[in-house]
């Protein structure tokens, strides 16, 4: 169960690969120049939107190079508007799930059982061990002072979405701030608010 506490959530801006809808799993693909500008613009809707009691006190980001570009590219956004640049660390747990053999090769027909729990890729991450170490380390960020900022992946969110009663298999774009603020009573939907 997801800590009961307010979030933001950003996903990595664009790689080649995404731009080529292969999978890429673990694979440490870097952000190609549209993905620069995307993290850009996320960290200036940052900058006007994390305000008050929406302020980022501190950044979590998955170790890998597209996720972490990001959140260094938001936090310098974060450091002009606030005066001091937000705590940065990295999480091994916000890693993306591995995809095993399908890892390269182009998003197909098994995504859909994957989440489902029906069918596994070889090599890969179940859909629900995914969860499980998502849901971890969303909150071991979670456990510091302050809102927090979570700079990750695509199908970790799915898995988050999951853990937070909210349909999992939902694609969550590029680069787009959210604010996911949980519900008053317990074991239902959390609320996810897009800035874009």
């Amino acid at each position: 169960m997801i800590t009961p506490t307010r979030y933001w959530y950003l996903r990595h801006g664009e790689t080649d690969w995404n731009k080529q809808g292969l999978s890429q799993g673990r694979t440490d693909i870097p952000l190609n120049e549209t993905g620069l500008e995307q993290a850009s613009k996320a960290g200036g809707l940052l900058a006007q939107k994390a305000l008050g009691e929406l302020r980022i006190s501190r950044i979590v980001s998955s170790p890998l190079a597209r996720a972490l570009r990001t959140a260094e590219v938001a936090a310098d956004a974060l450091k002009e508007r606030y005066g001091v640049r937000p705590v940065l660390t990295m999480d091994v747990g916000l890693e993306e799930v591995c995809f095993g053999e399908q890892e390269g090769c182009p998003m197909g027909e098994w995504y859909d059982d994957w989440v489902e729990g029906l069918y596994t890729p070889p090599g890969a991450e179940p859909f629900a061990f995914l969860r499980d170490r998502a849901v971890a380390a969303l909150n071991r960020a979670l456990s510091g002072q302050g809102t927090v900022l979570v700079v990750a992946h695509g199908a970790l969110f799915r898995a988050l979405r999951s853990a937070m009663h909210l349909p999992a298999n939902v694609r969550l774009p590029n680069a787009i701030p959210l604010v996911a603020e949980p519900p008053e009573v317990a074991e239902t939907p959390w609320t996810l608010k897009q800035f874009a």
